[in-house]
């Protein structure tokens, strides 16, 4: 598959030079915040901490204090990043994580201050319908990506996107789970046409806008994760809601803006999907294949950086698959940040579970230790861009 090419490097890094300091680095950090035990007990306590470091959590609370649970969970389980969110879906609730811009401020930095490793503070501000820093809360308004592809006017673009860039800057909102790269192959599309997340149906288009909104975030501070590999937009149906078998109308087309965002250099992260597509594997959904996590992204498309799962409590996976399985199943595919973002059901322990599942999984050799090494040494080498 021959992939289009959009400019030149423009965010190269040193990796070889940046991997031998993150080794001693990461060498140094778990020999001194690890107790001395038993060569078990702390080859286990190891993994529990660099399995916090994999999890990403949603919670409740507009402020949080020392008897908060994800105070708890970032502090004694080491989690390595949080999601933020306007609604509670679970309890049809408008009251979750954000009122005001200040209160929004004090909560990142009150979750900052408990972490011993910078925590990712994640968020999805794609804009249009996926928009959680609302105008009724007292933030800019903001556009749909499907109304800048269809204008595809670079400015207008760049505009918005720095507006975004801005305000999640100035409240200490460090990742944006966007843009959304999918092609708007069906328009009808339950999940993405339909709610405009995506710029068009051109992968042209979508990279060119795409990798707008991305430098105006990094020209910010923020980091970005594209998403949903390989491709969620010609499904018809909604992942948050079921199984999503695309097998008969995904085509690598879909695959474009992914493979030029990744060439481009400026890729952070890449969020997967969960979408079912025998053609490309006959067993698992794309979170869980390690056909299309190691094989297209990572060994095809030649992406070294941080794979991040969609929400793993959706029922395109819940419904489909046991806790355990989908975590072992989804380290082993290639994905580093598993995200729980309570917001489907909520399951306030889940932190806890997933990381006594990992230690598990260790122990009994069905993961292998090495895969939580990569995983932790990529998630590092990206936290040691952000500035606390």
């Amino acid at each position: 598959m021959a992939f289009m090419r959009i400019g030149p490097f423009s965010r190269k890094r040193k990796k070889n030079i940046h991997r031998a300091i993150l080794c001693v680095a990461l060498t140094i950090f778990w020999m001194l915040v690890l107790p001395v035990s038993s060569t078990a007990d702390a080859s286990k306590t190891d993994i529990g901490k660099k399995a916090g470091q994999m999890l990403m959590i949603g919670f409740r609370g507009l402020l949080v204090d020392g008897q908060s649970p994800i105070i708890q969970d970032i502090g004694d389980r080491n989690i390595g990043g949080v999601i933020l969110f306007d609604y509670d879906v679970p309890s049809r609730s408008p009251v979750r994580n954000i009122s005001s811009s200040q209160q929004v401020k004090t909560l990142v930095a009150d979750l900052q201050k408990a972490a011993t490793v910078p925590l990712f503070i994640a968020i999805d501000q794609e804009g249009g319908n996926v928009c959680r820093l609302k105008e009724k809360y007292g933030f800019p308004p903001s556009v749909s990506a499907q109304y800048l592809g269809s204008l595809n006017e670079i400015e207008t673009t760049k505009k918005y996107a720095d507006i975004t860039a801005e305000t999640l800057a100035s409240l200490g909102i460090n990742l944006n789970c966007s843009p959304v790269v999918d092609l708007n192959v069906n328009p009808d599309n339950p999940v993405i046409g339909r709610l405009g997340r995506s710029f068009s149906a051109d992968p042209s288009v979508v990279t060119m806008n795409a990798l707008t909104v991305i430098k105006s975030l990094h020209d910010h501070g923020v980091l970005s994760a594209i998403k949903h590999f390989p491709g969620h937009g010609s499904s018809v149906n909604d992942s948050h809601k079921g199984f999503v078998d695309v097998t008969d109308r995904w085509s690598t087309q879909e695959l474009l803006p992914f493979a030029n965002i990744v060439r481009s250099g400026e890729c952070d992260m890449v969020m997967t999907a969960h979408i079912f597509n025998g053609k490309l594997d006959p067993l698992w959904p794309a979170t869980l294949s390690s056909k299309v996590i190691g094989g297209m992204l990572r060994e095809d498309m030649g992406y070294e950086g941080v794979v991040i799962s969609d929400d793993m409590q959706m029922n395109a996976i819940r419904q489909s698959y046991g806790l355990e399985t989908a975590i072992e199943r989804a380290i082993l595919a290639g994905v580093d940040i598993l995200v729980f973002a309570n917001n489907s059901v909520f399951e306030e322990d889940i932190a806890s579970r997933a990381i006594a599942i990992i230690e598990k999984l260790v122990g009994e050799g069905r993961v292998p230790a090495r895969r939580i090494e990569e995983s932790n040494a990529r998630i590092m080498q990206l936290k040691e861009t952000l500035h606390r």
